[in-house]
Formats: C-alpha cells, structure tokens, sequence
C-alpha cells in the first residue's frame, strides 16, 4: 500500500495554493525594460536570489555559471555603451525595420537598481556527462539558472530584464573573464513602476506571441 501511496502524484503535490502561486509567478514572469531609478535592492533579497540561480539543475551536476556583479557606475556605463553599440549594428541588421526597432526600449542598463553579468566559466571542458554528444548543455544549464532567478525576482516584487546585445568578446575583455568564459547575459534587476500583462514587445507592436498549439505534436515533427 505504501508502494502505491507513493506512486500517486496527489502524495506529492503542493497543496492547491501554493501550485497556484508557482503557476502566477510563471505567467506573470516579464522581460522588463523600464525600471525605478534610484532604487535598490536589499541585499538579503538578492542573496535569495542569487541562491535561487544557484539552484538550478545543470547536466552531470557541472555548475557551469559564474555571476558577476556590476557595482562600479563607470563600469555600467562601460557595458551599456557595448549595449548601444551593438543595438545600432542590430538596427543596420534589420533593413526597412531599423527606424521601428531604435524605437524600442530593449535595455533598462542605467536604471535598474543591480545589474548582472551571467557567463559560462572556464574550466568547462572535462565536464563530458551529458556533454558528449550535445557539448551546448552547459549554456542550457545557465539559461535554467537565469530563469530560477527570473522567477525567484518576479515572487519578490522585482523585475528583471535579459539583454543580449552585446559581443561577448567584447564583455568578457571589459570584466576581465579568463580565457575559456563566456558571457551569456545582461541582466536588469530592480523595482519596476508596474508589470504588464503581456510582453512589451506585443505592446510595442514588434511581435506577437504564438499559442502553445503550435509548438507541440505527437510522434513526430
């Protein structure tokens, strides 16, 4: 009876509320871009959430993220001014959209209250479980870490944006990372004056989200 008792997932279920608070906060989660200026971040949240990034599964228990904060105002002016370059190689990217595209807020680098530089570490290479065949899964756990964070920050009030433009050489020259690390990720954390209810990039008008319908089949592609 134990047997079966422990097969039922009902036994191991969170009671309905806390479920439901797990399911808000994953839908409620946004890539924010406007932020409070002046404000901060206490730094026992930010503990918590650094610990909840910490957290994060990654393949053969590698570990394979390294969090730099950036404190220093002229560092973060530095980083930005890497931002705005690559937005403007973006934009000359994007043809007949380039006008629409500078348009956009896709950086909130000079508000936000802490900003944060995820990159793969070094020393990744003989990490070979789970790495053999799909050697990218180091950069999948990152992302898995990123998004504990991303959650943990939206169940604290906070949010957080993840800006990708930048060149990672470029990043990894300015902080200073060894040889063999590689920056994934600009992330934006603080107080926000309020969260949307749907991506600001549906709001801008740039894109829309697809229906789940479209990403899952049966059997096959």
């Amino acid at each position: 009876m134990n047997a079966l008792r422990d097969a039922d997932p009902d036994h191991h279920a969170y009671p309905a509320e806390v479920r439901a608070a797990v399911y808000r906060v994953i839908g409620e989660r946004r890539d924010m871009r406007r932020f409070v200026p002046g404000a901060t971040v206490d730094e026992d949240v930010l503990a918590r959430l650094l610990a909840a990034a910490h957290a994060g599964p990654s393949v053969g228990l590698m570990q394979p993220w390294r969090f730099v904060r950036v404190v220093s105002p002229a560092l973060r002016e530095q980083v930005h001014a890497l931002v705005d370059a690559e937005r403007h190689a973006t934009a000359a990217a994007l043809d007949e959209r380039a006008a629409e595209f500078l348009r956009l807020k896709v950086e909130g680098i000079r508000e936000c209250a802490e900003l944060l530089v995820v990159a793969l570490r070094e020393g990744r290479e003989p990490h070979v479980f789970g790495r053999r065949t799909m050697p990218h899964m180091d950069l999948a756990s990152v992302a898995c870490a990123i998004q504990n964070l991303w959650l943990a920050a939206r169940a604290e009030g906070l949010g957080m944006g993840w800006v990708s433009l930048f060149v990672p050489d470029d990043l990894a020259a300015l902080l200073g990372m060894p040889a063999g690390a590689e920056p994934v990720a600009v992330l934006c954390l603080g107080p926000v004056p309020a969260f949307p209810d749907r991506p600001s990039l549906e709001i801008d008008g740039w894109t829309r989200a697809r229906p789940l319908a479209d990403f899952v089949t049966e059997d096959g592609w």
